[in-house]
């Protein structure tokens, strides 16, 4: 009889090239994704050592970080982006990776383009220089965020040195009640365990609630598992995500796609397969959060306040959330629903897919923003942008007020010119609300796409479940 293993156990096992004797070993990428901020420090390094990128053909590129947004952007929009950009085009052309560049409608997001063009696939490793690259764990792939020199490390080897992480099995139980999206989950369940708690694991997401997902939802979940402190995170294929992959660029076809499919149905944790850690999270009574501090477990439902500080016995985290309400400007006790707010952010890596700017379309159609709220809304990527515009949902955010945009990062990490103004407040789809993340100064509040429509709408903070399509 065989030892019941987790789906983590076995893409690992599948890839490992070599033990290297001291509790690490080299395991094969299956996909590399290179963006325009980490790789040109990589491809200098590669050239300086006199070594050749090893494997162009698993390997591909965009700009997503530093690029303008503003429709007829170039690469000169937006300063100190220009380098990064024609670097990265440079290097893709002399070595013969495939580039999504700018103008080009797959263009967009790393972590949006690659399981939209088909590149993250069932069962596979795929790396990339950003840490959201847990993002297409989604689809059942074992993907994490590298640093600049192990980036060189894989464009050299196409292998990466790991320590094999000890293993967590979250399971999401309950049925999600109406007008509660995936980001709201994934907030609660960060709250819950805080963001140190699942430091170092690699972590499989299970149960009913995670089954009923849609792809793109779990998208969002596994987007934030860098957020809990996972090395990665990943949901089992199934048939939601076969249906999704059939038929995109670079997913196998024809009779490779009836035998990848079979391979994929394999990659389930055995019944009796062992986790270094288990947790439970029960939704059925989740309500839509919101983050009131300056990391994502400060949050509390909708119809909550504002914790108090001298309530925590923990003393460093005392001082912690002390800091955080200074930086935010808040009170203990203040209730988060109500908050007045300056901006409107729609967009990132983890909330930019076409099934977010629907449920925020949903919201918003027929209302308009509030007076003096600036809001943008910032496509994932080239594809969902035309798809968004098939649907006429650029000319519901349009006719709400917002500001229909380009692809790329934008607002969430605040390196081209999308930014918030020192001391405003912002309901962003982002994941992250660390100090300054938005720009110096800025204060955030993260949220799902519908909450923070709402939000665009009332000029403040609401239950989402108030307003028609919102539910």
């Amino acid at each position: 009889m065989t030892t019941p293993r987790s789906i983590i156990d076995k893409i690992w096992d599948q890839h490992v090239v070599a033990d290297l004797g001291d509790g690490r070993v080299l395991l094969h990428i299956d996909r590399h994704m290179l963006h325009e901020v980490t790789s040109p420090q990589a491809y200098a390094g590669l050239a300086a050592a006199g070594r050749r990128l090893r494997r162009p053909d698993l390997t591909f590129a965009t700009a997503d970080h530093i690029v303008s947004t503003e429709n007829g952007r170039t690469d000169d929009t937006v300063p100190g982006g220009p380098e990064m950009i024609r670097a990265l085009r440079a290097n893709a052309e002399s070595t013969g990776v495939a580039l999504f560049d700018l103008g080009d409608i797959r263009q967009g997001i790393v972590h949006v383009i690659a399981p939209e063009l088909g590149i993250a696939l069932p069962g596979a490793t795929l790396v990339c220089g950003d840490s959201h690259t847990s993002t297409v764990g989604a689809l059942g792939a074992m993907a994490w965020g590298i640093g600049t020199s192990e980036v060189e490390h894989v464009m050299a080897t196409q292998t990466a040195i790991l320590r094999r992480p000890p293993t967590m099995r979250i399971t999401f139980t309950g049925t999600r009640p109406a007008g509660v999206s995936a980001k709201d989950m994934v907030l609660k369940l960060i709250a819950t365990i805080g963001t140190a708690g699942a430091t170092g694991y690699g972590v499989e997401y299970a149960g009913p609630a995670i089954r009923a997902l849609s792809m793109e939802e779990r998208m969002t979940v596994c987007n934030m598992s860098v957020e809990l402190g996972a090395r990665f995170g990943l949901i089992a294929p199934d048939a939601v995500t076969f249906a999704y992959l059939q038929g995109r660029p670079f997913a196998p076809a024809g009779d490779l796609w009836e035998r990848a499919v079979e391979a994929w149905r394999a990659l389930a944790s055995d019944p009796g397969a062992r986790f270094d850690a288990e947790i439970e999270l029960d939704v059925s009574s989740l309500t839509p959060q919101v983050s009131w501090g300056t990391s994502p477990q400060d949050c509390i439902g909708v119809g909550e306040t504002v914790p108090d500080p001298e309530r925590e016995a923990d003393p460093k985290r005392r001082q912690a959330m002390r800091r955080a309400l200074d930086y935010i400007g808040l009170e203990p006790g203040t209730p988060i629903r109500d908050l007045p707010v300056d901006m409107v952010f729609i967009g990132s890596c983890t909330n930019s897919r076409i099934e977010d700017l629907r449920a925020a379309a949903a919201v918003l159609k027929g209302r308009r923003v509030a007076a003096g709220l600036r809001a943008l809304v910032v496509p994932g990527s080239g594809q969902v942008r035309r798809q968004a515009e098939a649907e006429g949902l650029d000319r519901v955010f349009t006719a709400a007020g917002f500001e229909w945009r380009e692809p790329g990062c934008s607002m969430c990490a605040g390196m081209n010119a999308d930014r918030v103004p020192p001391g405003k407040r912002c309901v962003a789809t982002s994941n992250r609300n660390f100090e300054g993340r938005q720009g110096p100064g800025a204060r955030t509040h993260l949220a799902s796409p519908a909450t923070a429509a709402a939000a665009a709408v009332a000029g403040r903070i609401v239950d989402v479940r108030s307003f028609e399509g919102g539910a």
